[in-house]
């Protein structure tokens, strides 16, 4: 009876170690797997997300960079010039960015006669011929306000523009109106006009990149006499 129980103690204690040892080979085999997949892993993440991050980055840097070079631009026009025109003509005062340059002609002798003629934008003022879109035109015509309102009625019915009623901030009770759209000679922009005595003022911007410049610096500040 003793070696019996001796010989199955044996064979229990074989079987007990051959399972260890198969689960321990299991577990190295399993560790062994998941270290190739988690190395698989890393390799792919290298090569796939390792590059969007790179490019991220680099748009990133591109937006700051452009944020700071808006900023300093916007810095640069500050403070602003003011032009002021003759009493003649109603007084007309303009402040602009002080980056932009102007020409302004009073003789009232151009092509189109117009009392007063302005022309202003960054850096310097373009040939003025028709072709050219500028940051701000300002001028004073011999025609009256209602004859002038009466050449955008074509192009409200055709919707090109929307007309507003504008008073300007530091001119009181003088109310105008504020045109939006296809302002003139198929340009696009913004446009406000005044009575001026048997005249009318008209102060507009050529093109879109130039409506914040026009909202925030030139009709806050707009004044003349009528």
């Amino acid at each position: 009876m003793r070696k019996m129980n001796i010989h199955t103690n044996q064979r229990g204690g074989s079987a007990a170690l051959l399972f260890a040892l198969v689960f321990v080979v299991l577990l190295l085999f399993g560790a062994i797997v998941f270290g190739i997949w988690a190395y698989m892993g890393v390799q792919d993440y290298k090569a796939n997300m390792e590059p969007k991050v790179a490019a991220a980055v680099e748009v990133a840097k591109k937006e700051i960079s452009t944020t700071k070079d808006n900023e300093l631009a916007e810095r640069e026009k500050s403070p602003l010039k003011r032009y002021s025109g003759s009493a003649t003509y109603g007084s007309v005062g303009i402040s602009y960015p002080k980056t932009w340059s102007a020409y302004v002609d009073e003789s009232g002798t151009g092509d189109s006669s117009n009392p007063l003629n302005g022309y202003f934008h960054p850096n310097f003022v373009p040939g003025v011929q028709e072709s050219s879109s500028f940051a701000l035109r300002v001028q004073v015509v011999p025609t009256s306000y209602s004859e002038e309102l009466k050449q955008f009625d074509s192009l409200v019915t055709e919707g090109k523009v929307k007309i507003s009623a504008y008073s300007a901030p530091k001119v009181a009770g003088i109310v105008g109106v504020r045109v939006d759209g296809q302002i003139i000679n198929e340009k696009k922009g913004s446009m406000v006009l005044f009575p001026l005595r048997d005249k009318t003022l008209k102060v507009w911007t050529e093109a879109d990149q130039f409506v914040g410049d026009f909202n925030n610096s030139v009709l806050p500040n707009l004044t003349f006499i009528p």
